[in-house]
């Protein structure tokens, strides 16, 4: 069972051959007691130059373990000696090859032939043992038939193997082609007869270090270019939404025109006459809302927002466009929560119509226009929720005087702090109220009282009112208030407003020769109606009173003593504060 196995001499299957260093062949090798002559007769050199080593010499050559490890056999001599194919076996296991289990087969090998030239050596291993130690040079001894015959001390890896080993005939040199003789596998790993080039070792641990050095900085340097194209894709992203565009539809630009009778229709018609008032004055200030009534810089807008400044206060108007301008108090009014200021040196001013209260209906559209909580410019849009509502605001004076009746105009429209003194216009752009009050849920009625905002409740002075009193405080700076000659008993808590019995100081409650004493009223009477309507208290029946113009003739129906009376009365004219 030799096949595969290398033919010629073979070292002792318990040793460690080594290439690192020569000795020469023992008898163990096969190789003649005697020196062999190369075809010139010279005994061969051994290394350095010297002659080769005589016959039973035994040069110590050890691998890194210690063994003794045999030279590459030298070429056999010309006398054919038989070899045992094994060595002797100190341990007496069966035959190499033969039945046991103690002697497995060897793997079969299967080399090429080897071309007729040859396999060349690479050169670093060319003339070494492969592993860069000088290789011992083998003698050649003629062949018969005058021939020499060379044999090459490194064969080419892919020799062919005999299968069985042929002893050779007398007088012929053994081949020694066989390149198992030189493999040693207990030596530094680099085998240039199976893996030509650079061996495969020790020396190779450096440059694989610096190939992976190398290696380690191009991954370093990918990442850090992974890691800035990130960073970049990352920003645009972040600023950009995406990778790619996104465009949703959408219609494009219109010229901007609304109906008239729009909600933006009439914002743009009526905003460029709409002001917002800064008042300053030594004790507080405020801020509220007014429009233009003239080219002449006259602007009407309510007591309570002038109030602040005065006598020595500061006014700054602001136009919508952003222009500035200080102003003046023309006139004011208490009763009607009224007054004018104006501007001057101002030009380009655009004066808003005036429509009539009278002909206003309830559920009729409307739009509120202000600086509620100072923000300029804002519109609000809402309904006519009622008419003539008679509310009262202010009285903060203790006194009465300060206390304002108006018969107003209830609005759904949102109108909060700041929003007094601006325009309430129908669907025409028209004034037809000015914003003075609003109900707040924690604190009641009162100008710009209650500072919850909006709750939907929210009242004008009528534009027919408000006109006529502007008049009269542009003409003489103060206004006239319509009255019927009479004290009433503001604490009687019956239907009906009921004249007093007397007035302060002890004098009569129907003044001597006032409307009332002409119409034949006298102390004690309940008045319960004015033109038609029902009045249910003294604040009320004064603000159906003040709805009217001093010389309007009123008619009423009053009770007497169980009885109820009809009469008309001539409505007379007192200054207002």
């Amino acid at each position: 069972m030799d096949d595969g196995k290398p033919s010629g001499p073979r070292t002792k299957w318990w040793s460690r051959p080594s290439t690192d260093r020569d000795r020469p062949a023992g008898p163990e090798d096969g190789a003649a007691a005697t020196g062999v002559a190369d075809a010139s007769g010279t005994p061969p050199a051994g290394p350095g130059g010297t002659a080769g080593p005589t016959a039973g010499e035994r040069l110590p050559q050890t691998t890194p373990d210690g063994d003794y490890t045999p030279a590459p056999p030298a070429a056999e001599p010309h006398v054919h000696r038989t070899q045992p194919l094994h060595a002797p076996d100190e341990y007496s296991t069966p035959p190499y090859g033969g039945p046991g289990p103690w002697a497995p087969a060897p793997p079969v090998q299967r080399p090429v032939a080897t071309p007729a030239h040859g396999t060349p050596v690479p050169p670093p291993y060319a003339g070494t043992d492969g592993q860069g130690t000088a290789a011992p040079l083998g003698a050649a001894a003629p062949a018969q038939g005058g021939q020499e015959h060379h044999t090459d001390p490194w064969p080419p890896p892919h020799t062919v193997a005999q299968q069985h080993p042929v002893p050779q005939p007398p007088g012929q040199i053994p081949q020694q082609t066989s390149q198992w003789m030189r493999y040693d596998p207990w030596g530094a790993p680099r085998q240039p007869l199976s893996h030509p080039g650079p061996g495969q070792g020790v020396d190779d641990v450096r440059p694989r270090k610096a190939r992976r050095g190398t290696v380690l900085v191009g991954a370093a340097l990918l990442a850090l270019l992974a890691g800035g194209i990130g960073g970049g894709v990352g920003a645009y992203v972040e600023r950009n939404g995406g990778l790619t565009t996104v465009e949703l539809p959408q219609s494009g630009r219109d010229a901007g025109g609304r109906a008239p009778d729009s909600v933006a229709g009439i914002a743009a018609s009526a905003l460029p006459g709409v002001v917002t008032l800064h008042v300053n004055g030594s004790a507080e200030s405020g801020t509220g809302t007014g429009f233009v009534l003239d080219d002449r810089g006259h602007i009407l807008t309510n007591n309570h927002v002038v109030a602040p400044a005065g006598s020595n206060g500061d006014i700054t108007v602001t136009f919508s466009g952003g222009e500035s301008a200080a102003a003046e108090i023309v006139g004011k009014d208490s009763g009607y929560d009224l007054a004018v200021v104006k501007v001057t040196g101002v030009s380009g001013l655009t004066p808003l119509p005036l429509g009539n209260s009278d002909n206003v209906r309830v559920g009729d559209p409307v739009v509120a226009i202000g600086a509620p909580f100072d923000l300029s410019n804002t519109v609000t849009s809402g309904i006519i929720s009622a008419k003539e509502r008679p509310i009262t605001a202010g009285g903060e004076k203790g006194d009465g005087t300060d206390v304002s009746y108006v018969d107003a105009l209830q609005t759904d429209a949102p109108i909060n702090p700041g929003n007094s003194g601006g325009p309430l216009v129908d669907a025409e752009a028209r004034v037809i109220g000015i914003n003075s009050a609003i109900r707040a849920a924690d604190s009641g009625s009162g100008l710009d009282g209650g500072q919850s905002g909006s709750i939907g409740l929210g009242f004008a002075i009528p534009i027919n009112q408000g006109k006529r009193v502007a008049e009269e405080l542009i003409s003489t700076g103060k206004a006239t208030h319509p009255v019927i000659g009479v004290t009433l008993d503001m604490e009687f808590t019956g239907d009906g407003a009921k004249v007093g019995g007397k007035a302060a100081g002890g004098a009569s409650a129907v003044t001597e020769g006032g409307p009332a004493d002409e119409a034949g009223i006298r102390s004690g009477d309940i008045i319960t109606e004015v033109e038609g309507q029902r009045v249910h208290s003294g604040e009320e029946l004064i603000v159906k009173i003040r709805a009217h113009r001093p010389g309007d003739r009123l008619g009423l129906v009053l009770t007497r003593g169980g009885k109820e009376l009809s009469m008309t009365l001539t409505l007379g004219s007192a200054s207002g504060t």
